[in-house]
Order: structure tokens, then sequence, then C-alpha cells
């Protein structure tokens, strides 16, 4: 099988993102390992969404498991399928719930954040409102209707959802800006859908509206944004949050109960099917699930909800439920991963780190940090892009004079993780020709 080229950019990224412990957001698929059965099951779930279903998934993982690199994947498979996707992390200041502006502030980043397939980097909302009054005149122009008349009807749906009468009216008035070349109108517009109106007397000065999206509505406000997406001609919505432990984290336990609260809210209708083309997925660790005094089974309802099926043990898996525990990484895996990098660095030639390099370069984290250097490997492949870059900017250097001086941080989870395969289809390890040969 022919192995895709590396850009230039590609290759710059990758290297300074994995040296800092990140996950790459460019050129995934020349380090793909692993989680295959995960990915299936994740894909049919942004499937079943495009298909006017719902789907909530809990990605449960020790930290540098790879859960924010298996969320920015599930987010690449959506934006494929045509779907928008919103994403950000929650923080002190950015909860599910929350009565100080907190909830609004969550909303406010996520719609910042919306990407779509032509714009996955982000800041794509104006992009979708663009595209429905796109869709409204061409639609208008084959049915020798104005339109006015189209956009009306389009809107008037959404006026029966909670909160959808000054959502629409907000459209409205983007569309009015659009026909009168009015910039400050539509900047307007764009504002209230993101939430960044603090008052209601601004956004009634601004655009006429009496309401403003506040903390109790931001759930109510994200049906809307799925019912209008598929308005403008997406597949649906895709909310994805990461660093759920910050729920853990509050003081408070009514504050922590209210925002469980509202996962049981987001849960019950993702298990109902009560809304339409809208998906969750939410990163968390163990702690964050299983905790009975902080985490989510310190909240019976959720707990009943979220069990595990019991049938699966001694072996058997069960990936159909709402939480899905990431596999660890078998040696094999960080094999594969050790020499996708190396081919990032060298191409397929593997310059002045051979084979050898990478056998002694395993056995030295192996007999340092044990089996944690493939469970949780972000150290890891942190320690290895180092050396490879002082043995590539340094000719002469010998892999033998650096193995023995790489020292293995213990991972504190401030980082980001490892790296899973990218898309559905056969393993690397099936495919990888390189671990043929290549055996500890």
């Amino acid at each position: 099988m022919e192995r895709p080229k590396i850009k230039r950019r590609e290759r710059d990224t990758i290297i300074q993102a994995l040296r800092a412990g990140v996950v790459p957001r460019l050129g995934l698929q020349h380090i793909q390992v692993g989680r295959k059965r995960e990915i299936t099951e994740l894909t049919r779930d942004v499937e079943r969404i495009g298909n006017g279903g719902t789907a909530i998934r809990f990605v449960i993982g020790e930290y540098g498991s790879g859960k924010t690199f298996f969320l920015n994947l599930v987010r690449r498979v959506a934006l494929k399928k045509g779907l928008v996707v919103l994403s950000a992390d929650l923080a002190p200041d950015r909860r599910i719930y929350a009565t100080g502006g907190q909830a609004r502030s969550l909303l406010a980043e996520l719609t910042r954040n919306a990407s779509t397939r032509t714009k996955p980097d982000g800041g794509a909302l104006t992009s979708v409102v663009e595209r429905f009054i796109s869709k409204a005149i061409r639609e208008a122009d084959s049915d020798g209707r104005t339109p006015e008349a189209v956009t009306r009807d389009k809107l008037r749906h959404l006026e029966e959802l909670t909160g959808g009468y000054d959502f629409a009216t907000t459209i409205a008035k983007y569309w009015e800006g659009h026909e009168a070349g009015d910039e400050r109108l539509k900047s307007n517009a764009i504002r209230w859908l993101r939430a960044e109106f603090t008052t209601k007397t601004d956004a009634r000065k601004a655009l006429g509206v009496r309401t403003i999206v506040e903390d109790a509505g931001v759930y109510d406000h994200l049906k809307l944004m799925s019912a209008f997406v598929r308005q403008a001609g997406y597949a649906g919505l895709l909310v994805a949050l990461d660093e759920l432990m910050n729920i853990c984290k509050l003081i408070h336990s009514q504050t922590r109960n209210s925002n469980y609260e509202q996962l049981l809210c987001i849960l019950n209708d993702g298990l109902q099917g009560s809304a339409a083309h809208l998906g969750f997925v939410l990163g968390g660790t163990p702690e964050f699930l299983m905790d009975t005094r902080r985490g989510v089974y310190s909240y019976e309802a959720l707990r009943s909800r979220l069990a595990e099926n019991t049938f699966a043990r001694d072996g058997l898996i069960d990936l159909s439920g709402p939480v899905l525990r990431l596999s660890r990484l078998t040696p094999e895996d960080l094999c594969v991963l050790l020499i996708n990098i190396r081919r990032v660095f060298f191409g397929d030639n593997h310059g002045a780190a051979p084979d050898d390099a990478l056998k002694a370069f395993m056995t030295h984290c192996s007999e340092r940090i044990g089996d944690a250097y493939f469970r949780t490997p972000r150290n890891t492949v942190k320690a290895f892009v180092s050396m490879l870059s002082v043995i590539e900017q340094n000719p002469g250097t010998s892999w033998q004079d650096l193995v023995g001086g790489v020292t293995i941080e213990d991972d504190d989870g401030d980082n980001l993780s490892d790296v899973v395969d990218q898309e559905v289809g056969p393993s690397s390890l099936e495919r990888n020709d390189d671990l043929a040969s290549f055996r500890l």
C-alpha cells in the first residue's frame, strides 16, 4: 500500500505538537495507530445523527490514554459526514449548568469554535448562516417565490421550539442586514447567536429581540442550533466537550449536582431520542465517572443509566452503551507509533535512527518506567521526538550516545495524549510493513 506523502506543513505541525505533548491538528493520518473498534462505533453514532437520530457518549480514559485525540478524531469524522461540530473544554468559568454566566460562557466558546468541513478550524457560524441564506435564495429562484417568503417558511419551524421565536427573529435580522449591506446588523445577529449579549436591553436595541441566551437556556439553544443547521443543509450537530473532570472539582455539592442534573437531561434526551440530528461526545477520566463522592456515580440517576453491561466480562466487550472506555495501547501499537514518527522525521529512509535504535529506546523505557510507557505514553513520545530532533540537527551524532540518557517524567495529566487511528479500516498493525521485521 502506497504511503501518503507528508507535506512540510504537516511534518512541522506533527513534530512541534508531539514535542509539547499535545495533539497535532494536521497530518494525523501519518501517525495513526489502533482504536479500530471504538472508531467504528463512534462512526455509527455520527451516521445516526445524520439520519435524524440522537447520540451521547462518555469517552472515558486515564490521563494520557488518548481521550483528547479521540474527541478530535470523532470531530473529523463528523465533519467528513457533513455535520456541524461545536467543541470546547470545560473550565472553572465554563460549565454545563450555572447561574452566574458560566454556562453562557461555555456556549460562547462552543459557537466560536463551530466547525464545518470547509472551515474545520473554527469560526464557521457565520458561514452556516450565510449558507442558510444562499439555500433560501436558490429555493426561491426554483419555486418562483421571494427569498423573504422562503426564509419565513424555514424559520416558522424554529419558532415552535423553546426560545425559537427570538432565534428566528435574529436570523431574520441577519437576512435584513444581508440584503441592505448592513454589516453592523449582521454582526449583532452573530453576537446574539454566540450568546455574547449580556443584557436584554442591549439585545433589544441592537436586534429588537426581547431575550438573550442565559445560563438556563443553553441546552435549548443547542437544540435550536441543531434544527437550524439542518435548515442550512447540514446533516446535524455534534457537541464535543472535554475536561469534564472539572465538574468533580467544583467545591459546592449543590453546584456539582446541578451540573449532573443537566447531564442527566442531555442523557435522557439522547437515550430516548427526544432530540433530532443532535449528538454529544464527552471526555473524562475514570475518576470523573466512578468517584461515588464527587463523580458522576455520586448522582444515583446517572449511575443507574451509565452502569456497564454485566455480561461484558472475561474478555467480552460491549461498545453500544453510553460509556466508551478507551482501551490501552499495546506495546505493538506503540512500536508502530514510533515507526510512524520516525518516518515523519526521515521519510522511508531511516536515517540515523535504525530499527536497533527503536528497539533500544523501547527497552530502555520498559526498564525505566515499566508498562506505563505504553499505557499512557505521552511523555515517552515526547522523549522520543526530542531524541530524533537532536539526531536530525546534529549530523554524526550516534543514537547509542543518546538512548541511555533518555529520562521519562511521570505523567501528571496536565497535557494531552497519545495517537490513535483516524479512519475506520484495517488497523495500522495490519497495514504497516515495517512491523513484520521489527520485533523486540
